[in-house]
This record gives structure tokens, C-alpha cells and sequence, in this order.
């Protein structure tokens, strides 16, 4: 087979270097302009600048910051610009000019003290709006809450670029002929759109018009604490591209008995989660976060650890359980820090093994098996391929954090399978990467690029029978899907505004929300041709729903595999560790039922054999078996044992309380409710 050859890279260093060059000569030729003098170059060089500027700030962010580390920032360029013009307009026609043009000097630089009055103001204005309590799904309409100021008065770049345009180009208009009227006319327009933005955010500074002040807000989110009275809650704290590890567990928190609600740390992150009708509030600094040890709340859930997961962990009157965002043979699923929690909620027998093995201080009494409540979603097998293809489901996990080559196999064996899964006629392959492949080692990162080309290839060349795509119903349901759970904000929307548009959600939303899920991915898997293969990178279809039109699973040592065993369809694991196959089986129990791949992806053919044909599968009684160890019995349902271990933990909750409540009255005396004074009106000390 021929080798796929790499993609060439792009070349974004060269692009910002070309830039850089292209503004610095514009500069220079200016400044030559201006000292000569000589009109067309003059004009020909500022008209470069500013489209040069305006490719920055559209295309070129990174140039930005280069430019602002080296002191050489928005206000410097535009001050320089307009500086050139000024000398190139004086050196023109006769002697003594200043007096004409003092003025036109005057009121640029009254232009560039409302620039930066305007900056100050703005950074008052957005204190403001940086409240210690950011929620979503609750209505904080007591809060004061309004729309964010225009993007133009926020961004510094963007305002100069904007506001200084008409006094550029008036001075530009001047240079011709020599007319003055025209720099005067351009930069008292300057200083009628900078006074205009000047008014507009001091008019936002006024006591009525700015949302609550920190001990208001803080105030109403007591008051509101108080009245929800929330039981049990996530907490999650982590980077942008993690919030699938706190989503994956929004549906069975949804279905407890108690009230739930979601903590989180990163204002970014609350966009992040996933459409849903649990209140949602973010706390950033750890004394907001504090005020949760007098409410209510009795269990915290988590599915991952952070640095800042140990802040929380103080609160004393709180049960704290780690859930994890999925359970491999990885030693990250058996991670030390694990023993800070009151206990640790495990799907079955294999992992309350693991833990005990691993030997990291989590105590057997604290391990729960409470199964994965959200593998209900996931179908049984019903039998080999019914159709004329078998869809194969290749997803890997990702590279990693330790460098282990056997994290991975998209690096090793990830084209060598894909080629060997392409071969086959019969074979329809949708590919499903980790999000975070390429994020660690661009090895990965490459060889994804290379698999999906394969894949692009294979479908150009493959003639098959196209049945109609139904389209039509797909977009209907996609813009219904998207109406429920998409908030569509402003452009320029912040925090403060977010809240106000994310209030309470509508009575019955969650259940629409979960019709329109099912009915969306039944038209997008019928609209697809049954013969072209798919790669899925966007949030839906999900993982689970490719798990229900897959007949076979080809993946990682990862959770992928444990939560694939929910359908007892095959699966096989790509062994690119260096081990042998039996030591690999007996290092990672995850693969004791699973078909071993080598990374030559030899034995590809021979898995699809057995998998068309279910008496030639030697492993189906082994996947039975595998699927009762690692996620515990199907009766009582996952989501009764979820149910049954938070209430467990609450009454433990309560129960601690209590005692400490009860010791407190003991320890402490009596207390005289009117103390005893001296001569002066102070009271005395009471006595030991």
C-alpha cells in the first residue's frame, strides 16, 4: 500500500513575520514622506498602515500581542501615524505654519486624553460588571442586570482604529492641497465620537443604571440558597476542552431525588456545560465558595480532580464523593488523590479491585459500587449485521499527559487499521477521535489529519447505491435541537448579560430537550448513505449513540472499552504498549475479553469474521462475564444504585451535623444575655 504523504504545514510564523514587515515599512516610508516632503508616498504609505492595522485585528491577533510586548502597542502605532502626518503637513508650502496648525495638535491630543479617559472609565465599568457570583438557570433579575456595553468601547484596539479614523483621514485630505479645514473637520469628529463613548460609560457608572454591588450580590445569593435549600451538587473545576468530563454526569445528577445544583470555579466554563435545567452557579474566589458550609447542601459529586478542587474539600459539613469522567486499567482511574474524599463512587467489582491494588491510601469501606447510570442510554447486542455493511466503530483516546506510547494507538496503528478497515467492502467506518488528540504530542495531532484523509479518500472512491439523504427533516429537528439548547447571545454579550439572558429555564424544557435528542440522532443516522464512512467530531451524535449503530468497537485501554461492555457487542483493543498479549491482557483486565490487535493491524480481517458471523466469536461469554465485573449487575438499574448511594451519603451528612452540632452546645457554657459591665460601660471578662 502506498503511504499516505504528510500534509504540509502551514505557515502562520511566515504570515505574522510578512505582516510585521509589511507595517514596519509602511511606517518608514512615512516617516521618508513626512521629511521630504512627498504627498503620494505620504498617502500611499498611511492608506498601507491602516489596512494593515485593520488585517491585524481581523486575521493576525497573535501579531498583536508581539507588537504590544515590544512597546509598540495600538496607541504608540496611532499616535505615530498621526504624528508623521502632522510633520508632513508642516513641512509643506511655506514657513511658519505652526500657528495654523497648533490647533489641529491641540485637538488631537485632546483626542488621545479622551482615549485614554475613555480606557479608565472602561476598566470601572467592567469592575462593575465582574460579579462574585456568576449563574445560569436561575433568575438573578434582582441583580440589576442589563446588556454589556458596545464592544467598541471595551476593546482599546478596535476603539483608536474606529474613533481616530476621521482625524487620520482628515489630516490625510489635508495633504493635497494643503487645506487644514479638512484635518480640523476629521478630528473634531474624532472628539464627537470620543466624547459620545466617554458619556455613554459614565452614564453606566450611575448608582441606578450598574448591576448590584459584591456584598449585594452576595447577599441575594444567601437569600437565594436559602429559599432553592440545594442537597446534592456537582462541583468541576478544569480548561476549556474539559467540560465533557462534567457532562457526561448532568443526566443522572438531573434524576436524583434530592436538589441539585452545579458548582463551578472558571467563569468561562459555565457556558460549557451542557444544556440543562440544574441551576448552574460559579463561584471563583475561594471565600464565595465558603459561604456554601451554612446552607443546605449536604453532597458534592466529582468527576475530576483540579487544583482547586482541594479549596472545596474544607468545607467540613459537606460529604465530598469522586465519581471520575470514566474507568479504565489507566492508573489515572485509581489516582491518589482519590483518598481526600469521603468515598469513591465506582461502577463495579473491577474497580473496587483496582483501587485496592493500586494501594493509594482509598480504604475499602469508602469504595461504592454504584454502576454508570449513564450507559442506560446504551442498547444491548441484537445479533451480527443485518444489513450489507458492518459499521465499525474506531475511537482512540488520547496521547496523554505521561507519554506512555501505549496510550494511543492513532500514532502507532491508527492508519494501518484504518487502511485494513477501508479495505474490506463491507466495512462502513465512523471515526471518532478524543478531543484532545494532538494536544500533547503533534505526532498524534498529524497522524489524525492523515487518518481522515484516508478516510475523505476512501469515500471519493467508493461507488455505491446513494439512497436519498432526508436532509430536509435532519435541519428541522437540528434547528429544534438547537432552539432548546443553544442560547443565542449578543454580539459582545458578557457575564452580566448571559446571566440575564439565561434565567430560569421553561417548565418542562429538559424532557423536550430529551425528545428532540432522540429524535435527532434516529434522522441523522437514517439520513446518512448506509455505504459512506463518517468522521464524528462535533458534540453530537454522542459517543453512546455511535455505540447503538456500531457492531463492532476498536479503541484504547480506556473508558471507552468498559462503557462499550454495556452493549456485550465485540470490541478489540490496539496493544501498541511493547507488551506481549498476555502480559498486556494480565496488565490491563479491561481486555480480557476483547480481540488484541497488533499495531500492523493484522488480525482486522479476521475480527470482521467473527463479527459477521456470532458462532465463530469465542469471546461473547467472556463479555458477559467482563460486563458484570466492571459495572456490577443490571438489577437494580445504575441509576436506582446512584439514586440510593446520594441519599446514603446525605443522611451521613445530616448525621454529622448533628453530632457536631450537639458537641458545640456542650462544649460552650451559657451565655448571660445582658453582660456585666465596669464603671465604664464596658463589659467585664467573663470568668475561667
Amino acid at each position: 500500500m502506498t503511504a499516505v504523504p504528510l500534509p504540509l504545514p502551514r505557515p502562520p510564523a511566515l504570515l505574522k513575520g510578512l505582516v510585521a514587515i509589511v507595517l514596519a515599512a509602511a511606517f518608514a516610508a512615512q516617516a521618508v514622506a513626512a521629511l521630504l516632503p512627498h504627498v503620494p508616498l505620504l498617502l500611499a504609505a498611511t492608506t498601507v498602515s491602516l489596512a494593515t492595522e485593520g488585517v491585524l485585528y481581523r486575521w493576525q491577533r497573535g501579531v498583536l500581542s508581539l507588537f504590544a510586548k515590544s512597546h509598540a502597542d495600538i496607541t504608540v502605532r496611532h499616535v505615530l501615524r498621526d504624528l508623521l502626518l502632522v510633520v508632513g503637513l508642516l513641512r509643506l508650502g511655506e514657513q511658519d505654519r505652526e500657528t495654523v496648525y497648533a490647533p489641529l495638535v491641540a485637538g488631537l491630543l485632546a483626542f488621545y486624553v479622551l482615549h485614554c479617559a475613555i480606557q479608565a472609565v472602561s476598566v470601572l465599568v467592567r469592575r462593575t460588571r465582574t460579579l462574585p457570583v456568576v449563574t445560569r438557570n436561575i433568575d438573578a433579575s434582582a441583580l440589576r442586570l442589563s446588556k454589556a456595553p458596545s464592544v467598541l468601547l471595551r476593546r482599546p484596539g478596535h476603539r483608536l482604529l474606529v474613533f481616530g479614523l476621521p482625524a487620520t483621514a482628515g489630516l490625510l485630505a489635508a495633504a493635497p492641497g494643503d487645506q487644514p479645514v479638512y484635518a480640523a473637520a476629521g478630528i473634531a469628529l474624532s472628539l464627537a465620537l470620543a466624547l459620545t463613548g466617554l458619556g455613554a460609560l459614565l452614564f453606566r457608572l450611575l448608582p441606578g443604571r450598574r448591576p448590584a454591588g459584591e456584598q449585594e450580590v452576595l447577599d441575594w445569593f444567601e437569600a437565594w440558597l436559602a429559599e432553592y435549600r440545594p442537597t446534592v451538587g456537582l462541583y468541576f473545576s478544569g480548561g476549556a476542552s474539559s467540560a465533557y468530563q462534567a457532562n457526561m454526569w448532568l443526566e443522572p445528577l438531573a434524576k436524583t431525588d434530592g436538589k441539585p445544583v452545579i458548582v463551578l470555579r472558571e467563569r468561562f466554563m459555565v457556558q460549557k456545560i451542557a444544556a440543562t435545567d440544574i441551576p448552574i452557579v460559579c463561584l471563583p474566589k475561594v471565600s464565595t465558595l465558603m459561604r456554601l458550609e451554612h446552607s443546605t447542601l449536604q453532597v458534592l459529586i466529582h468527576p475530576s480532580n483540579s487544583g482547586k478542587t482541594s479549596q472545596v474539600l474544607r468545607i467540613p459539613t459537606i460529604r465530598h464523593t469522586f465519581v471520575n469522567h470514566g474507568e479504565s486499567d489507566k492508573l489515572s482511574s485509581c489516582n491518589p488523590y482519590a483518598k481526600a474524599y469521603d468515598e469513591v463512587w465506582v461502577a463495579g467489582p473491577a474497580a473496587r479491585e483496582r483501587y485496592a491494588l493500586a494501594e493509594v491510601g482509598v480504604e475499602d469501606k469508602d469504595v461504592v459500587e454504584t454502576g454508570r447510570p449513564q450507559l442506560d442510554a446504551v442498547r444491548p447486542y441484537a445479533g451480527p449485521p443485518a444489513g450489507a455493511y458492518t459499521t465499525v466503530l474506531y475511537a482512540p483516546t488520547w496521547e496523554g499527559w505521561d507519554g506512555n506510547p501505549g496510550n494511543t494507538s492513532v500514532i502507532a496503528a491508527g492508519e494501518n487499521l484504518v487502511r485494513a478497515l477501508l479495505a474490506d467492502p463491507g466495512v462502513r467506518l465512523l471515526y471518532k477521535p478524543h478531543p484532545l488528540t494532538g494536544s500533547v504530542d503533534p505526532r498524534a495531532g498529524a497522524a489524525d489529519l492523515r487518518i481522515r484523509e484516508l478516510i475523505r479518500a476512501a469515500n471519493r472512491e467508493r461507488a455505491g447505491a446513494r439512497r436519498p439523504t432526508g436532509g430536509a427533516e435532519l435541519a428541522r429537528l437540528t434547528e429544534e435541537l438547537d432552539r432548546l439548547t443553544t442560547t443565542v447571545f449578543r454580539a459582545g454579550a458578557d457575564t452580566v448579560e448571559r446571566m440575564r439572558v439565561q434565567s430560569a429555564p421553561e417548565p418542562g424544557r429538559a424532557a423536550a430537550v430529551a425528545r428532540a435528542t432522540a429524535a435527532w440522532e434516529e434522522a441523522y443516522w437514517a439520513s446518512l448513505p448506509e455505504d459512506e464512512h463518517q468522521i464524528i467530531t462535533d458534540a453530537r451524535p454522542a459517543l453512546y449513540s455511535c455505540f447503538n449503530v456500531a457492531d463492532l468497537l476498536i479503541s484504547d485501554v480506556s473508558s471507552v472499552i468498559s462503557d462499550f461492555l454495556a452493549s456485550e457487542k465485540p470490541y478489540a483493543v490496539a496493544n501498541t504498549s511493547g507488551l506481549p498479549e498476555e502480559a498486556f491482557r494480565t496488565a490491563f483486565p479491561t481486555v480480557a475479553a476483547a480481540t488484541v490487535l497488533t499495531p500492523d493491524a493484522a488480525g482486522v480481517p479476521s475480527l470482521l469474521e467473527t463479527v459477521r458471523h456470532p458462532e465463530k466469536d469465542d469471546l461473547a461469554e467472556a463479555r458477559a462475564a467482563l460486563k458484570l465485573r466492571l459495572l456490577g449487575p443490571a438489577d437494580p438499574p445504575s441509576q436506582e444504585r446512584f439514586d440510593a448511594a446520594v441519599r446514603a451519603l446525605c443522611e451521613e451528612a445530616q448525621a454529622h451535623r448533628a453530632r457536631v452540632a450537639e458537641r458545640l452546645r456542650a462544649e460552650l457554657p451559657g451565655q448571660r444575655t445582658e453582660p456585666a459591665s465596669d464603671g465604664a460601660g464596658l463589659p467585664t471578662a467573663a470568668p475561667r
